[in-house]
């Protein structure tokens, strides 16, 4: 088992990514690991973060990478799945540019659901928030891709790498023969030594090319009210799960607005001080997922909609992906703009906060531009 700084540029390190490693590129660092000492598979995400602590506390590995489901109540199927690498090279901060991967075009593409029933699905989910009670639930839907010849993530990877130099881009090899690529602007949780972070998204408008029409969609969404109450409901959700953890907590008065090349986005940025340092990051990323940025609030409530409302199992779209380290420092993602990723085959997953004022077709468009961030990445911006 090999740990070391890799005596190349971030760039350089994504270019050493294949089918079946763990990548993890943010604004600060990249992390690449290869191979497999052990692997830790559990359904309950408690008794996974301690199986990997102990594993890690017995020098088997520096750290666990791997990923977390969307569904981590009792009696789901999905398990959480961490690797315990061979080897483990690490760039810093730098540019991540590389040339552009040519990826293939697809012989067919289906939608899931089909765009008509997805806007019906928004109406009765608006209908069920009113007559449950509800603040929010988070709707997604996903698009099938099908090629006449292999897909190679390393490609994927790559271009997500240079075009979300700001963002979390992410391949973890998934308990099957898929893997899970995408680029994502959220912060489940960090910790660095007692030092803790979230970074909640939620409430959105598209960017345009045109930098009036980009600067008043941004403005816009400050002003809205319906993307305030979304954007609310995830932070406080975020405030009160981490509280019992922490001797105190930071949160601002407000949101922020924030973007990815193709989005806007609401985010707050709340940081504490932990109480117990024997508190890992893998534990407060399980304590903190899901998020009513993902699913909804309150949390049972949201999951059961999802279920009765998306005509598939997420799996594991919305779940975390990340890492935690020997010392239980570590970066875990909201595992959103993704795909998952067979021998010649993809689904690409885009989901929207839905509260009582949501507009089915305000909500599809939502999901259509959230669909760019892989699109752009495979060369394929007008498929939809």
């Amino acid at each position: 088992m090999t740990t070391r700084i890799a005596p190349v540029s971030p760039a350089g390190l994504a270019a050493q990514y294949e089918r079946g490693d763990f990548f993890f590129a943010t604004a600060r660092r990249v992390l690449l690991a290869q191979g497999a000492v052990e692997s830790v598979t559990s359904t309950d995400p408690e008794i996974l973060a301690d199986t990997v602590t102990g594993a890690l506390a017995s020098g088997a590995a520096p750290l666990a990478v791997g990923v977390l489901p969307f569904d981590t109540s009792p009696g789901t199927v999905t398990p959480g799945h961490l690797v315990l690498p061979r080897a483990v090279l690490h760039a810093g901060q730098g540019d991540r540019s590389l040339p552009r991967e040519v990826l293939p075009r697809p012989v067919s593409v289906n939608p899931v659901p089909t765009p008509e029933r997805h806007m019906a699905a928004v109406r009765d989910a608006v209908d069920a928030l009113r007559a449950r009670g509800m603040r929010k639930v988070v709707l997604a839907r996903a698009l099938d891709l099908d090629f006449d010849e292999p897909i190679r993530p390393e490609r994927l990877v790559r271009n997500l790498a240079s075009d979300n130099p700001r963002h979390y881009t992410y391949a973890a090899a998934l308990p099957s023969t898929r893997t899970l690529v995408g680029a994502t602007p959220e912060l489940l949780l960090s910790r660095e030594g007692s030092h803790v972070v979230s970074h909640p998204h939620a409430g959105s408008m598209p960017r345009f090319a045109d930098p009036v029409a980009d600067k008043a969609s941004g403005d816009a969404l400050l002003a809205s009210k319906k993307d305030q109450i979304e954007h609310a409901a995830a932070a406080e959700a975020v405030v009160e799960r981490l509280r019992p953890f922490c001797r105190k907590l930071t949160v601002p008065d407000g949101p922020e607005l924030v973007s990815t090349p193709t989005i806007w986005h609401l985010r707050t940025t709340i940081t504490g001080e932990l109480v117990d340092s024997d508190i890992t990051a893998l534990h407060l990323a399980a304590a903190l997922h899901p998020t009513p940025a993902i699913c909804g609030t309150p949390t049972g409530a949201a999951r059961a909609l999802v279920t009765e409302l998306e005509p598939y199992d997420r799996a594991y779209y919305a779940g975390a992906v990340g890492w935690v380290d020997a010392d239980g420092d570590g970066e875990w993602a909201v595992a959103i703009r993704c795909a998952e990723v067979a021998e010649s085959s993809m689904r690409l997953y885009a989901g929207g906060g839905i509260v009582e004022a949501s507009d089915p077709r305000t909500e599809l468009d939502e999901t259509t531009t959230k669909f760019q961030t892989l699109l752009r990445a495979m060369g394929l911006p007008d498929l939809i």
